[in-house]
């Protein structure tokens, strides 16, 4: 019998009786290790939306409906927790995130909500202050447009108020950094330094190096700064989630990492220390490509904590870095198209690669042109290598041209969007593009009713980890203080149903999981989530207010408010 057959009927028989068997046909007990009652459960299942009582056992979901039915499964050894009325939503993914980036700025100079570069300077030199003159310091989260001078700054001041030690502090978006004199002297970045293609060097009117450096050029001073160790990067990894399960999240797209990395986390998992399921990207340069694919897929390893079947390129840089790549120059800089990182052609050779070997694409394409381009390099690559199933993607799609955005659904492209950089974004955006290209900005209604689906993230940690804030952009598409009034191109707003899918069945299709993840449904894996209030029912004001009581994964709680952590 057909595989897939067998998933069904297993889940039909989950949901019509008494006989639990799970989705994979793997027979459990008819009692239930853990029921979950008194709850108003919204389980993203169009069979059975609302419910008041779930059943687990051996991880898994193997009854979802009444507290009448599910108490039918209680045994003398069954743990019943009553949620006292509260709000259950499936846990949710971050559909585009940056784990171990996030770790390692846990440990970094915080520069976000800097509001000026004085702001900037002082926290660099409260670090420098307990760090052994000569040793690097490094932050990230600075945002000149937050600052009144939307200008980018240059290093003078930060130059002369730490002279001892090397500094390279990113921008908040990952795609600009700015390194002071003593950073530039190691890397030897001069006058005369030329750029690499994909990148920029911000000189000033004499020709020296403001200590911008942007997008690929940022690897001139990058490559000077020690690399991490494994304990390193096991210390981030294990931060990192630990602060992702603090926010609800039970599962991340993790976009662009490299061989050791995977390496570490694979270990973790065996150890029973990876708390998350984590869909990896590698790094979408040569070498990584060619490492993975001799390595083949890596499919729901470790009880499903791991999968590594994706690349992560990248055709463009961002708008707040003016790296974006546009079809017409920016409007407050009409010399300038933007960059192009990585070639089509290359896009197109690692998407048919990719075809071939079972793996998945994911490029970066903010602005239009680089959005047109990556359509282009996926649609050729299907012409040579045909898969009627590739769910290729493209990550942030923020500037589509209006001839572009049904090109998404007709291809079978996912375009991955992050709700909270409209947010972030609205304020500065007009004056990079003008007001008739904003059409087709953050245009998620255009494109759902184009037929695509949007799977939701945060892009942590270029926005904060709370998956609410992106819940809330995308119903409201205002800030945290409500604002503007009536939202920013209102007409391109989700409803609560889309939002709350683009949290957790979406991301589960957009990774081929949503036979084990995304919804409650009766065979899945028993990831959920318990609110302090109803986020489909309270004002919009209010969303941004709810508080994560407990974080489920597999049925056993690996965040709890009320457990104070280490």
């Amino acid at each position: 019998m057909n595989a897939a057959i067998v998933r069904t009927l297993g889940a039909l028989v989950c949901a019509l009786s008494p006989v639990l068997v799970l989705a994979q046909g793997a027979a459990v007990p008819t009692q239930a290790e853990i029921i979950v009652t008194n709850a108003r459960i919204y389980t993203v299942d169009e069979a059975r939306p609302l419910a008041e009582a779930m059943a687990i056992a051996k991880g898994r979901i193997v009854f979802v409906g009444s507290a009448r039915e599910a108490a039918a499964l209680r045994g003398p050894r069954t743990r019943v927790v009553d949620m006292t009325g509260r709000t259950v939503i499936p846990g949710m993914t971050d559909a585009h995130a940056h784990l171990s980036g996030l770790g390692k700025v846990l440990r970094e100079v915080d520069l976000v909500g800097t509001t000026s570069y004085a702001d900037v300077i002082a926290r660099v030199v409260e670090k420098a202050r307990t760090s052994p003159k000569g040793t690097w310091i490094l932050g990230r989260g600075w945002d000149q447009n937050d600052w009144g001078e939307t200008t980018l700054p240059t290093h003078g001041a930060l130059s002369q108020a730490v002279p001892d030690h090397p500094v390279l502090l990113q921008r908040v978006d990952g795609h600009a950094s700015l390194a002071n004199a003593a950073a530039m002297r190691l890397a030897g970045v001069t006058a005369r330094t030329v750029a690499p293609s994909g990148g920029r060097i911000e000189k000033d009117s004499t020709g020296e190096p403001t200590g911008v450096f942007v997008d690929d050029a940022e690897a001139l001073i990058e490559a000077k700064v020690p690399a991490p160790t494994s304990a390193d990067s096991r210390t981030w990894a294990i931060a990192a989630i630990e602060e992702a399960q603090r926010w609800g999240l039970t599962g991340v797209h993790e976009m662009g990492v490299g061989r050791e990395t995977i390496e570490v986390y694979e270990q973790l998992a065996r150890e029973g220390r990876f708390g998350l399921r984590n869909y990896v990207y590698v790094s979408g340069d040569s070498s990584n490509v060619a490492w993975a694919l001799a390595r083949g897929p890596r499919i729901a390893q470790f009880d499903g904590r791991l999968w590594v079947r994706g690349f992560k390129l990248y055709a463009d840089g961002a708008l707040g870095s003016r790296g974006a790549a546009l079809l017409s120059p920016y409007a407050d800089e009409p010399h300038n198209l933007g960059l192009t990182r990585m070639s089509p052609d290359y896009v197109q050779s690692v998407a048919e690669r990719s075809l071939r070997g079972g793996f998945q694409m994911a490029t970066h394409a903010i602005g239009d042109r680089a959005n047109r381009q990556v359509l282009d390099a996926y649609e050729a690559a299907l012409r040579t290598v045909p898969v009627a199933d590739h769910r290729f993607r493209i990550e942030h799609a923020q500037i589509i041209h209006h001839q572009d955005i049904p090109r998404f659904a007709q291809l079978g492209v996912i375009p991955s969007m992050q709700a909270s950089h409209q947010t972030s974004d609205m304020y500065w955006v007009a004056n990079r593009l003008g007001t008739e290209r904003l059409r087709g900005a953050y245009a998620w209604r255009s494109l759902l009713q184009s037929g695509a689906i949007i799977p939701n993230g945060s892009d942590f940690p270029v926005e904060l980890v709370n998956p609410l804030i992106s819940f809330h952009a995308a119903i409201a598409r205002q800030d945290a203080d409500d604002f503007p009034v009536g939202g920013w191109y209102s007409e391109q707003r989700m409803t609560r149903d889309e939002a709350l899918r683009s949290m957790t069945l979406w991301p589960a299709m957009a990774a081929f999981q949503e036979r084990e993840l995304g919804s409650l449904t009766a065979g899945k894996h028993a990831d959920f989530v318990v609110l302090d209030q109803d986020i489909m029912r309270v004002p919009v004001e209010l969303v941004l207010r709810t508080k994560v009581l407990q974080t489920w994964l597999g049925g056993t709680v690996v965040y709890d408010a009320a457990v104070p952590r280490r």
